[in-house]
């Protein structure tokens, strides 16, 4: 089972390192090539290494495998699919934190703060981005990222309850998956972003998925 964890892991870092090379050169052939194999590691990697493996986890790796294929071709309908592909991505590890979390043992102020922290900066960072976005997107785009906060918020709620670096470790890399899709609406939608290639897009979108995985199988 060891050479299966080393060898999914090695498929994950192999391809996301291929994939991130491809996108500071903006090859989008070898970025196609490439991107289906870093979640399909990861994935392999968690059901080899995780004890015990849980459903939840492993849905939830699937469908932003699903929503990464999705988002390859180009066209509203295709972004629309993807973005989808991720929404029921969040829920599933939504589902997969709350098996760890007592609700009851946080304080209704941390709650209720780290979801104003979340659902607040989603609405800043819309307000700033609304004039470059198509109308039809702008409220489901929206509500994607606040779907993605409250990930998040669900992924500190775990480590408040376990008080251990894998809660830690699984929050982090939440947050880097909350500047992952940012970043990539940045990247598809404002013309004059600094933000050029879909090189941080993958950066911190690869990190974050290895980070909640890692701390998954750590917790």
């Amino acid at each position: 089972m060891k050479f299966l964890e080393y060898l999914m892991l090695a498929v994950f870092f192999v391809s996301a390192g291929i994939h991130l090379y491809a996108s500071l050169k903006q090859n989008k052939p070898l970025r196609n090539k490439t991107k289906p194999f870093i979640l399909l590691g990861l994935l392999g990697f968690y059901c080899c290494a995780a004890n015990p493996v849980v459903l939840f986890a492993v849905l939830a790796l699937a469908f932003s495998w699903l929503g990464d294929v999705l988002l390859m071709p180009k066209g509203v309908q295709w972004f629309t699919a993807g973005g989808i592909a991720f929404m029921v991505s969040h829920v599933f590890f939504i589902l997969t934190y709350l098996k760890q979390t007592d609700m009851g043992g946080i304080h209704p102020a941390v709650i209720a703060g780290l979801v104003l922290l979340f659902v607040s900066a989603s609405l800043i960072f819309f307000r700033f981005l609304r004039p470059h976005l198509p109308k039809i997107l702008f409220y489901p785009m929206l509500a994607y990222l606040i779907l993605n906060g409250l990930m998040n918020c669900f992924a500190w709620f775990r480590y408040l309850t376990l008080r251990s670096p894998a809660g830690l470790i699984t929050a982090a890399g939440a947050l880097l998956f909350f500047l992952s899709d940012s970043s990539l609406f940045l990247v598809r939608f404002h013309k004059n972003s600094p933000l050029k290639t879909h090189f941080w897009v993958m950066l911190t979108y690869s990190l974050g998925e290895f980070l909640i995985v890692l701390g998954l199988i750590m917790g």
